[in-house]
């Protein structure tokens, strides 16, 4: 209940600080706003002044700031997000599409780092310093230190246009995830394997695994028995972080492909200017990281009981 109790407080400030600073950093932009918002309306090419306007006209957009900002807040607290601006429909219900695409992307991503990372990550402290453990950290370092971007295009220049083994884009069937998910999890899986690594080699250096050991068991009844649970603990840490890590790379990554979620919702709303929509994308973000970490407390508090202590 502590737990729960403290990160309802964060999100609650997380709502607040979220709504003021992207409507603060959305009025600040350069540019014309309704000209903005009628090019996402009707088309740059159908654009005149005369349409951008009657655009501000309808908007109010002339008007003061700070009451926008207030009738946000209010309108947040009946949990309503407003519509957007370009489309004219609820912000929820364009999130609810969006987000559901971009949780399915950053679900198969996650499960495909800890299927890659840990596992190599364990392997290697069984036996630190050997051949394996060298040869992963230079490759965890090298796919660390790849933005995104680059390894979505050299996956697409590999996979789809060499090769022809997947296709380049496209949303709808199980093989589209694969290279989106592929070029978000591979920076993941560097950081899984090395901290899975390092878990591992200081388990095997404690006194309970030699006693284990001692006592009989084999090197893989002590791993099951006693390591494996051990090494959960700081992966499942290092999860709150990792949201962090993929909601930079859903955005960048979702461009690339032409995946249909929040992150490419986004790109589009802070170009149409529409403000209400990236108000309420971000607010889901921030949120989302706020309950992620909420129930990994929890789950850490699950694996090892003396962090409740």
């Amino acid at each position: 209940m502590k737990v729960l109790a403290a990160r309802l407080g964060q999100a609650v400030m997380v709502a607040v600080l979220i709504g003021t600073a992207t409507f603060v950093m959305m009025r600040s932009l350069p540019g014309d706003a309704a000209w903005r918002i009628a090019a996402g309306r009707y088309g740059y090419d159908n654009v005149d002044a005369a349409s951008a306007a009657a655009v501000r006209e309808e908007l109010g957009l002339d008007g003061p700031a700070l009451p926008a900002l207030l009738q946000w807040l209010g309108d947040l607290v009946r949990l309503d997000f407003g519509k957007s601006l370009v489309t004219g429909q609820p912000v929820t219900a364009e999130l609810a599409h969006q987000l559901g695409a971009s949780a399915a992307l950053a679900l198969v991503a996650v499960v495909m780092s800890l299927v890659i990372g840990p596992p190599l990550g364990i392997l290697a402290g069984l036996r630190p310093g050997g051949l394996l453990d060298r040869a992963l950290l230079v490759v965890s370092t090298g796919l660390k230190a790849v933005p995104q971007f680059l390894m979505a295009l050299v996956l697409i220049v590999i996979l789809a246009v060499q090769f022809r083994l997947l296709p380049a884009a496209g949303h709808g069937e199980a093989r589209h995830f694969i290279l989106p998910a592929l070029a978000l999890a591979t920076g993941l899986a560097a950081v899984n394997a090395r901290i899975a690594r390092d878990a591992m080699a200081r388990i095997a250096d404690m006194q309970f695994w030699r006693f284990a050991q001692w006592k009989g068991l084999s090197e893989r009844q002590t791993l099951t028995r006693h390591g494996l649970r051990n090494v959960a603990v700081p992966l499942v840490t290092y999860l709150g972080l990792q949201f962090v890590t993929l909601v930079e790379g859903v955005i960048v990554v979702e461009a690339v492909f032409g995946w249909p979620g929040i992150g490419h919702a986004l790109v589009h709303a802070i170009f149409s200017r529409d403000v209400p929509m990236v108000q309420g994308t971000a607010l889901v973000l921030g949120l989302g990281f706020v309950l992620v970490n909420a129930g990994i407390d929890l789950a850490v508090r699950r694996l090892d009981p003396r962090a409740a202590a």
